[in-house]
């Protein structure tokens, strides 16, 4: 076996996927891990000035001999500046960069508001890198299309060589999740639902409450536990619907205790997505390995965007939502 590397980790934006990312695999490496981190507040700042300020912590901790043999990151990191403005002896090693999410192809509520600033940095990251991990296929694929298709309406320069370059280099390294030790036996009681998600509103999270409101209606019985970071500009759905769902909820809002978030998957029995999209879906994933029953993918409208055929969607899923408590009850699938 080869001696353990010594790597140099930096992250931009220390939280959510990207720290349990981190620690969860540092934490059972072979290999020695100096991680150097950014709290995970206001991501456009940090990728702003990430690259400035890490560089200048790394340089402050170094002597011009690193023994560092690797510098691991992620998309949050504009590497190529990094790379300029690090010490030369760190600016000299080798690099990868971890994709758990991108700014050319991550959704926005109007394609007016991306800004494609942030989408070249992470192109610049990925041509500055060795390698190029993406958490799934999915993923990788629609970044390099959407590469191809933004360079290919810049006025001159459309570099398609590089959109090939980051191809070749780029691999497959789907993200892992800490063990979760599965449910054995369900719990009495009516079906439970779970949103396990940010709140945000990439995550659609109006739809679902769409669908739980007509529920409510119907008089189905069920219990919901809506877990998830919250943040100062999280959809208005979030405060108002603890008001109409009542006695239903069962857990609401972020658990810092690990324990206390695992126990609550295993209570699950469908566990609902109805993200816009996932490049991974850390969330989802935790939940299904906890056994909570079945994961439910809803799709279309939701939030009032008003089509007919958002509204025939919205009428599917909860036709869909009710046949699987049917099954819940009527069969035990827990």
């Amino acid at each position: 076996m080869k001696s353990p590397l010594n790597i140099l980790a930096l992250e931009p934006y220390f939280g959510g996927s990207h720290r349990a990312f981190l620690e969860g695999w540092s934490s059972v490496s072979r290999h020695n891990w100096t991680v150097i981190d950014l709290p995970p507040h206001k991501w456009k700042w940090r990728m702003r000035h990430g690259a400035v300020t890490l560089a200048d912590r790394v340089t402050a901790m170094n002597n011009g001999d690193s023994g560092w043999d690797l510098i691991f990151c992620s998309d949050m990191l504009n590497l190529a500046e990094f790379r300029g403005l690090v010490e030369p002896s760190v600016a000299a090693l080798p690099a990868i960069v971890y994709f758990h999410e991108n700014q050319l192809t991550y959704p926005v509520r109007q394609e007016a508001e991306r800004d494609l600033h942030f989408a070249f940095t992470n192109m610049t990251t990925a041509l500055a890198a060795r390698e190029v991990w993406f958490n799934s296929a999915f993923h990788r694929d629609s970044f390099l299309r959407g590469l191809a298709d933004m360079l290919g309406r810049m006025p001159d320069s459309n570099m398609p060589d590089k959109v090939d370059l980051i191809r070749a280099r780029s691999q497959l390294r789907p993200q892992g999740i800490r063990p979760v030790t599965p449910r054995h036996e369900r719990s009495p009681g009516p079906p439970h639902l779970l949103w396990v998600a940010r709140w945000e509103h990439d995550k659609n999270p109006e739809l679902f409450f769409e669908v739980l409101r007509k529920l409510v209606d119907e008089g189905a019985d069920f219990r919901v536990s809506v877990l998830g970071e919250s943040f100062a500009d999280s959809p208005e759905v979030f405060s108002t619907a603890p008001a109409w769902l009542g006695d239903r909820i069962a857990n609401w809002g972020y658990r810092e205790s690990r324990e206390e978030y695992e126990e609550i998957l295993r209570q699950a029995d469908i566990v609902v997505s109805t993200a816009d999209h996932e490049f991974f879906g850390v969330g989802i994933v935790e939940a299904a390995a906890a056994g909570g029953g079945f994961t439910l993918r809803m799709t279309g409208g939701g939030g009032g965007r008003g089509s007919e055929r958002n509204e025939e969607q919205a009428a599917r899923n909860i036709a869909c939502a009710e046949a699987y408590f049917d099954a819940t009850l009527k069969y035990g699938w827990y």
